[in-house]
């Protein structure tokens, strides 16, 4: 045991039953989905609605050297037609550089602001103008009627070419991508001293690994619905989180909170695709102004695969210090991610904060390319990560002639003096996954030693992923019949939010779930909610649950319950804290493959997943979460890549089927067992679920086929093709 380990573990209290929280729970809202009844974005009709497109730029890197609209104008039934001519707006969600704190006066200050129309483009599909019409069909035929001048531009679509000198500048400035203070440095993470460790190892291995550019591919295609009421702006749009929406929103078009209403009752999916405001609100914002009636843009399947994010692509080179005992010494990270021509989201790469070495060196540049912006997507900074550290940490195992399962128990991040958590179960996932897998007899001592075509192979890795609390807030009320009206702010992405806080409502009131109504998805109606995304909601929201029931519990206890036509209301805007221990969730999953190795073809036979993720409040959506998010783990692993033409910056593969995703055809058998803890926060000690289950898929998969070959295969997708070419 290191110096700086710590014998003894975070203490959790016992997870004991309760009235109706852990109980299997159907959702609330299941009625109105599966009839139809329902009402999404596109539902939505107004009186006197006109429809919206998008016109793209069919070009990587181009400026506009003019734009004519007249002719788009004249069309009969057109109403509006905009540009960056006569819409110059921010999209202030659109980059994390050139935020809205820096004046355009302030000339010392280099800006890269992403506006709604952006002259120059700077990848294929940037919207250029949009219209509105009376109908989808005269809109169409208006953008074709629009005649733009174009200056193409050089072009640059790999993050190494991009740092290289003399490559093309996406900005005046250069390629590596500014951050929230507007420098253009990597990110860089240092303990202890890499060199001093890499000396101490008796080997140091070196390894390249690569993650292609995924989109999150959610069924809803994106839509905004825009009605403007005096200077009242009211937006129907399938958001993550009707509160950030709102302020964004509200920030870019110049205009207080409380003039932005935004509504989200349903969305078909997220995924972290739909967090906060997009270009598209802001247009049919623009759009419904400019026509002086209420606008719906509907962005197409191709629009919503070339207009919007998905996962940042990278190039991940590794070194690290072993000693002949197993112990990692030293690991040093340098790295690329790969944002597009706007740095939307971080471009961080996670996976070595699970490991106990003390000396750790992380730079991560986050680049500009000409290719479609990358952002967050289920656990943003994790799968990538997780799966060249973890890829390289097995083969570092196979090399040293060590079991993983022992390396990894060996070399993970345990408490220490300096490093606190609130509950500590990363151990015992892996161990309990190792049991219930049956690793011993199901793995290859020798990768490929399988006789014939068909070989088979084990693989696993592990994980911890935060789970934190944080402001929020809820509010309760209370009528005489003994009925209860909660109000979130949440909206529903997939894992049933709005179930989750009535479950919680009721268990704290501890009356039937019949009981507890939900208001949700309506700024005008609902207070604060963090967003659905970064696995917050029920860690922040439904603590708010709780505190604004306890508060009312109060009241009645005070003065009695509500009589007549009375009501009692109860709020909570609660600011926990962890005091400086870190809250995380911790997991193991392992994986059977069989790998054909002529033809390269891949069957995953077995996955085990074993989560700690607090107490399980509903335990079937709770499986589902892990399974669904496995399943894009596993399509990540094996098959999704936004390819683009090296000639001409055009995307090839935009699109399910181009880009291959994960049927119901290709659905899998995954066993999810959960270790339930209370660590004394949160909502009854509940913690992260709906982001954890994706992050091993890649690793513990790309294990497996190595384990099943004995080639490792270090370049995501790990596709038919390249499994053959390191075959031959």
């Amino acid at each position: 045991m290191s110096p700086r380990q710590t014998t003894g573990q975070p203490s959790t209290r016992p997870v004991g039953p309760m009235g109706t929280v852990g109980h299997d729970v159907p959702r609330i809202d299941a009625y109105e989905r599966v009839t139809g009844r329902a009402i999404y974005t596109r539902d939505v009709r107004l009186p006197g609605m006109l429809y919206g497109r998008v016109l793209r730029s069919p070009h990587p890197h181009a400026r506009i050297r003019g734009i004519d609209t007249s002719r788009a104008k004249a069309l009969p039934g057109v109403r509006a037609v905009i540009t960056h001519e006569n819409a110059r707006i921010v999209y202030g969600s659109g980059s994390i550089a050139g935020g809205q704190q820096y004046n355009d006066a302030a000339k010392d200050i280099t800006i890269h602001r992403r506006y709604m129309f952006d002259n120059p483009v700077r990848f294929v599909g940037q919207p250029v103008a949009a219209v509105a019409a009376v109908n989808r069909h005269v809109a169409e035929e208006a953008l074709r009627l629009i005649e733009i001048e174009w200056e193409e531009l050089p072009f640059v679509l790999d993050p190494e070419d991009a740092l290289e000198p003399g490559a093309p500048p996406i900005w005046p400035e250069g390629n590596l991508a500014l951050d929230a203070r507007n420098e253009a440095m990597p990110m860089e993470r240092r303990e202890g001293d890499v060199e001093a460790g890499l000396r101490a190892g008796d080997r140091v291995f070196e390894g390249r690994y690569t993650t292609a550019f995924v989109q999150d591919a959610q069924m809803e295609p994106r839509c905004a619905l825009a009605l403007w009421e005096g200077d009242k702006l009211t937006l129907y749009t399938p958001t993550q989180g009707i509160s950030n929406c709102r302020h964004d929103n509200a920030r870019d078009l110049g205009l207080a909170d409380h003039q932005v209403r935004i509504v989200c009752k349903y969305m078909g999916g997220g995924f972290g695709d739909k967090n906060g405001s997009y270009y598209f609100d802001l247009i049919a914002a623009m759009l419904a102004k400019e026509a002086g009636a209420p606008v719906l843009l509907e962005l197409s399947r191709k629009d919503d695969w070339l207009g919007t994010h998905g996962r940042w692509h990278t190039v991940q080179d590794y070194r690290v210090g072993v000693r002949r005992d197993g112990t990692v010494t030293a690991i040093r990270l340098r790295a690329l991610s790969g944002m597009g021509p706007y740095r939307r989201r971080s471009g961080a790469i996670a996976g070595l904060e699970a490991y106990g070495c003390s000396n750790i060196e992380s730079v991560i540049y986050p680049v500009y390319t000409n290719r479609m912006v990358s952002g967050n997507f289920r656990a943003p900074a994790d799968p990538q990560g997780y799966f060249g550290i973890q890829s390289m940490m097995d083969s570092i195992a196979y090399e040293l002639g060590m079991d993983p399962v022992d390396f990894a128990l060996k070399n993970m991040r345990r408490p220490t003096d300096e490093i606190g958590f609130t509950s500590y179960t990363l151990e015992e996932c892996i161990r309990r996954g190792a049991e219930l897998f049956e690793w011993e007899s199901r793995r290859r001592a020798v990768p490929g030693s399988d006789p014939g075509a068909i070989k088979r192979g084990s693989g696993m890795a592990f994980m911890m992923f935060r789970s934190g609390v944080g402001p929020s807030s809820a509010i309760v009320r209370a009528d005489s019949r003994g009925n209860y009206t909660l109000f979130v702010g949440v909206t529903d992405i997939g894992p049933g939010a709005k179930t989750t806080m009535a479950l919680i409502a009721a268990e704290e009131l501890d009356v039937p779930l019949s009981r507890v109504e939900v208001v949700w998805g309506d700024t005008d109606r609902c207070p604060y909610s963090v967003g659905e995304s970064g696995s917050r909601t029920t860690t922040m929201t439904g603590y708010a649950v709780v505190q604004a029931c306890r508060d009312l519990k109060r009241q009645i206890a005070d003065q009695g319950a509500p009589r007549g036509v009375e009501v009692l209301i109860a709020s909570a805007t609660p600011t926990p804290s962890t005091e400086g221990k870190q809250r995380m969730c911790f997991g193991a999953h392992f994986v059977e493959a069989e790998v054909d190795v002529l033809l390269g073809h891949v069957r995953i036979t077995k996955y085990v997943a074993v989560h700690e993720s607090g107490r399980i409040l509903n335990p079937r959506p709770a499986k589902d979460q892990i399974r669904g998010a496995v399943l894009q783990g596993v399509g990540q692993a094996l098959h999704e890549d936004l390819l683009y033409d090296a000639r001409n910056g055009q995307p090839l593969t935009a699109g399910y089927y181009g880009a291959r995703h994960l049927t119901h055809l290709d659905a899998l058998e995954i066993e999810v067992t959960f270790i339930e803890t209370d660590d004394g926060y949160g909502p009854y000690g509940a913690k992260t679920v709906g982001e954890a289950g994706i992050i091993l898929a890649p690793a513990a998969v790309s294990n497996a086929i190595f384990n099943a070959t004995g080639h490792r295969m270090k370049d995501l997708p790990i596709t038919r093709a390249k499994i053959l070419g390191a075959l031959a």
